[in-house]
């Protein structure tokens, strides 16, 4: 038989080959190469010829066996470099190709085979069916110890290992530095995207993104890239070769899962490595999202920065809708109308406790997103709500079909909002109630200031009489007046104007100040205000003249009562 045919000195594996990075381990990283086996001291130096699957020498090597057996497929999970003089390969050419298809169909990286008393050269039909079933056929012109190259190969592969943990190690450690500077989980998730050079996302187990780092292609935005590649597609299977890691703590069972960690490559390969360290940084995200207690309230913060950034201009009106589309806010060209509501001090930061109990029990914000979310579901129109704990305030934007809808949709998300707060056990006795603020119908650009008005509003608007909710628009002189808190003139015009009533009523009954507030409410009507005081009318006339008497003024003059009503909004703001 001429088993020359295949062989030469340029297929040969010299020293100097694939000496390289890109030649020394297989590209998904989880051993070294045929290639790179073939380098190391051991197999070269008895000096191998590549007779059959030169262009597959980039398969892994994840671990060597030595063997004289027929049967030896049988032994193998796939993955090895098979070592051998040749015994069990049969004398029959018929028993020699099957003995490589087996092989070849178990998964072996290669088949390197030692020329001596068995064989001189390698039967061509081992070759032939080497080459067709494209399984690296490899064999040594010098006899070499098994156990040396068994030795190596596996130190390199060992080596090899102990590398990729150290890399994963370093992320490990950076990313714990960071949770321990105060960063959170866009500083975890923007160190693994740095690391991977491609973007990460932190996706619900339903799909829903919660935090996105990195860049897609050309530097696209990675909420593009989600949104192309999962948002759309949340049933499919991730493209090929994507990392997807489950963050556990989602419940009381040992498997549950809270979140999920998701690489795409779209900019370079993932390699293991960057799954070790996605799987590290996954139990880091965990004690994160124990903290945050909740995915509702992790992606509710979400939302309320990307509406925070918009209020305060660091979001374009131009790029909202797309990052809004992300975030499954999806208005289409509906007007927009902005809402904030302003909790104060009915809720604490850290959460409440809810009604004892409660299915709820053990409240707090994650309990109020999720609440807040379950009612305005039956609003049937679109809404972007989030929380921003820090400043108390629950900013939302809905969609209506049109603006004649403003009041009537005002009255709905108010009750949703409010019931929302009652159902998490977030309303303590004696204190002040939630304040429902909403803002002007419109485009994004209007959004904008809207949500920046109604979230200073809704401020000023804490300790009014309560409301369903209050127009924006018609509160803007207790924000003025909210804004001049601080003003030593504010102080001393409240005490000018009103100073006398206020001494009256620490001294004296019945109280005179509850009096003058309902009368210039009713803008001077004594009939409607002595209804609502339950007074008779000579009673009120005698209360009205003992305010005149006091503060020496007179309240039929437009200038006087103008000065009165701005001493009553302000004296809220006021020592």
């Amino acid at each position: 038989m001429d088993s020359g045919t295949g062989g030469g000195t340029d297929n040969s594996t010299g020293s100097g080959t694939g000496s390289g990075a890109g030649g020394r381990f297989d590209s998904q990283g989880a051993g070294i190469t045929v290639q790179r086996a073939l380098e190391l001291p051991g197999l070269r130096s008895g000096l191998p010829e590549i007779l059959a699957g030169a262009d597959r020498l980039q398969r892994t090597v994840r671990w060597v066996h030595a063997g004289e057996v027929p049967n030896i497929a049988s032994l193998l999970k796939g993955g090895e470099l098979l070592l051998t003089t040749g015994y069990g390969l049969g004398t029959r050419p018929a028993d020699q190709r099957a003995f490589v298809r087996t092989l070849a169909e178990r998964g072996i990286a290669a088949l390197v085979v030692e020329l001596g008393p068995r064989f001189a050269r390698l039967p061509a039909a081992l070759v032939d069916t080497a080459r067709t079933a494209g399984l690296p056929l490899v064999q040594l012109h010098r006899e070499v110890p098994f156990v040396t190259v068994t030795e190596e190969i596996h130190t390199e592969i060992v080596n090899h290992h102990y590398a990729l943990l150290q890399r994963a190690e370093e992320v490990h450690r950076r990313c714990t530095e960071a949770l321990l500077g105060g960063g959170g989980v866009p500083q975890v998730l923007g160190i693994l995207a740095g690391f991977s050079d491609n973007p990460v996302f932190l996706e619900t187990t339903d799909g829903r993104l919660l935090y996105a780092a990195g860049a897609g292609p050309e530097g696209a935005d990675p909420l593009q890239v989600w949104e192309g590649l999962r948002g759309q597609h949340r049933d499919a299977p991730p493209p090929a070769g994507s990392v997807l890691v489950d963050v556990p703590g989602g419940g009381p069972g040992p498997g549950a899962v809270r979140a999920r960690l998701v690489l795409l490559p779209v900019r370079a390969p993932l390699a293991p490595v960057h799954r070790i360290s996605a799987e590290r940084a996954a139990g880091l995200l965990a004690v994160v999202l124990m903290q945050a207690r909740q995915e509702e309230e992790l992606a509710a913060r979400g939302r309320g920065d990307f509406l925070t950034d918009l209020a305060e201009g660091r979001i374009a009106a131009e790029d909202a809708p797309a990052q809004a589309r992300v975030l499954g806010f999806k208005p289409g060209d509906s007007p927009l109308l902005p809402v904030v509501m302003r909790l104060g001090g009915s809720l604490s930061p850290g959460g409440g406790t809810a009604p004892s109990g409660g299915a709820e029990s053990g409240g707090g914000w994650a309990v109020l997103a999720r609440a807040v979310a379950e009612e305005l579901a039956a609003l049937g129109v679109p809404v972007l709500f989030g929380v921003r704990p820090v400043e108390g305030r629950v900013p939302l934007l809905l969609g209506l079909r049109a603006e004649s809808e403003r009041p009537t949709v005002a009255d709905r998300v108010a009750a949703a909002l409010r019931a929302g707060v009652e159902r998490a056990g977030m309303l303590r006795p004696g204190a002040l109630p939630p304040v429902v603020v909403v803002g002007v119908a419109g485009g994004w650009a209007a959004a904008s200031a809207g949500l920046r008005h109604a979230a200073e509003t809704a401020t000023a608007a804490q300790g009014l009489s309560d409301r369903p909710w209050y127009d924006a628009r018609r509160l803007d002189i207790d924000l003025l007046l909210w804004r001049l808190r601080d003003h030593p003139d504010l102080a001393a015009f409240v005490d000018r104007a009103i100073g006398p009533l206020r001494d009256h009523d620490n001294r004296s009954k019945p109280p005179l100040l509850p009096t003058l507030q309902t009368y210039l409410a009713h803008a001077g009507r004594k009939a409607e205000t002595a209804r609502e005081l339950h007074l008779n009318r000579q009673t009120l006339y005698n209360r009205l003249a003992r305010i005149g008497e006091l503060l020496g003024t007179d309240l039929d003059d437009p200038q006087t009562v103008l000065a009165l009503s701005l001493a009553l909004r302000a004296r809220r703001h006021v020592p």
